[in-house]
């Protein structure tokens, strides 16, 4: 999520109210009817920024935090000790404080949907929202998978399949970021789509057929979940190929 330019968050107005003030964003002094620039000691102009211009852009950078995608993608980190609390209330078996607690979650779900398209339509792509946003994923998943096998509702091998691979993959972005991003796969939106559906239907107090359904509908989370997760591996090691190979021509060019 995240960066709004100064130019889309800040605009005209503050590019104006920084030339006013003595400076432009180029570092040419504005023109003044009738008035010449006061020469420095060295008989050259003084077109040193004034520092009004320089607190007026770090204003305008600071507010670009505060927008829409990354609000929802905080309310995702609150809703974290919120769903806790709600799943573990009166021993973590209460059909009432499951219901709430699947609405947490059921929320922090549908931010999840909407933070990232709204970042990338709008432009409010931000560092904090590059951050944050698979930080917020990670921690309600993790955490409604924790507490699920605390309860004893889910198998602990299930919850250490998923957010091993999780965790794994987010690990082997960052090794080959030098050779270039993986991209999300429709296989890898799949599967977050099928995990929120499953966790969601176990952290619900199902009974009868629901309660089969859900094994299914998680089995095939677990599969989705080894699946893209070996798939994101070949990517990485045919990623880094690409990279090692281009840096070795790219050199030999250079050389020759």
């Amino acid at each position: 999520m995240t960066g709004v330019p100064a130019s889309a968050a800040g605009g005209s107005s503050g590019a104006h109210g920084a030339r006013g003030s003595g400076a432009a964003a180029d570092g040419v002094a504005p023109e003044v009817s009738g008035s010449v620039p006061a020469p420095g000691s060295d008989g050259t102009s003084d077109a040193r920024p004034a520092r009004g211009g320089k607190i007026a852009a770090a204003a305008v950078n600071q507010a670009s935090v505060w927008n829409v995608a990354n609000l929802l993608t905080m309310l995702r980190l609150v809703l974290v000790p919120g769903f806790v609390a709600l799943m573990l209330a009166d021993g973590g078996y209460d059909p009432a404080w499951r219901s709430l607690a699947w609405a947490a979650f059921a929320i922090a779900m549908i931010t999840d949907l909407f933070d990232g398209h709204l970042a990338r339509t709008y432009n409010l792509v931000t560092d904090f929202g590059k951050i944050a946003d698979p930080i917020a994923d990670k921690a309600i998943m993790g955490a409604a998978l924790i507490c699920l096998s605390a309860l004893g509702d889910l198998p602990w091998w299930v919850t250490g399949v998923i957010l091993g691979r999780e965790l794994g993959i987010t690990l082997l972005r960052f090794l080959v970021i030098r050779y270039g991003v993986i991209p999300a796969s429709r296989g890898g939106k799949l599967k977050t789509l099928t995990q929120g559906v499953a966790v969601g239907m176990y952290v619900l107090a199902l009974t009868g057929w629901l309660a089969t359904l859900r094994f299914w509908v998680m089995a095939a989370a677990v599969v989705l979940t080894v699946v893209t997760g070996l798939d994101y591996v070949r990517q990485a090691i045919v990623l880094r190929r690409q990279g090692i190979a281009e840096r070795a021509a790219a050199l030999e060019e250079t050389e020759a």
